[in-house]
């Protein structure tokens, strides 16, 4: 596959040749959505947490005798029909971890990229760096790539004048290309990634 490779400025520099392996597969939407799924679910946290009647302090004593007073039988004022009572059937601590294959997880990953460059919203750049971490010269950057909308900058390594000049836009992240995901790649309109990050990425996934 043939993609154009421009500079800042948004000038065309010249043609570069896409790996099919990684940018050309046949789109696989269940594959996607599990590891979408799996990674939303291992970012929970899983610590909600309910007492039973038995860990509430207080009820030891029967609130009144068993018979001859006209009202129900209770046994302590900690039971779950009593205000203050024990929660029945409630959340407690639990992990909500999926495992999910190595190659099915990778698969997503190039799915969700052969996706991306398919509707062509994959800006391939010789470099990004800046001088100063100014967000104006962010906001120029990508007016001259054609980038309206959300975009997700792919860096081959810490950067700290991009991550900073980006920080302030609330569409837009920065990420280190080894830490590709599948919920980043679904979750922006454009990637914008340096030759150093393309070659992050077809190091894992090539």
């Amino acid at each position: 596959m043939q993609v154009a490779l421009r500079n800042i400025k948004g000038e065309t520099i010249r043609e570069i040749e896409l790996s099919d392996e990684i940018f050309g597969v046949p789109i696989n939407v269940p594959v996607m959505h599990q590891a979408l799924i799996r990674q939303q679910a291992n970012a929970r946290l899983g610590t909600a947490a309910t007492k039973t009647r038995g860990q509430i302090k207080g009820g030891g004593r029967k609130p009144w005798r068993q018979k001859g007073t006209g009202r129900a039988r209770q046994g302590t004022t900690r039971a779950p029909n009593w205000r203050g009572g024990g929660i029945v059937f409630g959340p407690h601590p639990r992990s909500y971890v999926q495992a999910m294959p190595r190659k099915m997880r990778r698969l997503a990953l190039r799915s969700a990229l052969s996706s991306k460059a398919a509707e062509e919203r994959i800006v391939f750049l010789d470099s990004l760096e800046l001088e100063m971490a100014k967000t104006k010269q962010m906001i120029e950057i990508l007016a001259n790539l054609g980038v309206t909308s959300s975009a997700l900058v792919l860096l081959p390594e810490k950067n700290e004048n991009v991550e900073r000049a980006a920080n302030n836009l609330t569409k837009v992240k920065t990420l280190r290309a080894n830490y590709l995901n599948i919920h980043d790649l679904l979750g922006f309109d454009y990637v914008i990634m340096p030759l150093g990050a393309l070659q992050v990425i077809e190091e894992f996934l090539g």
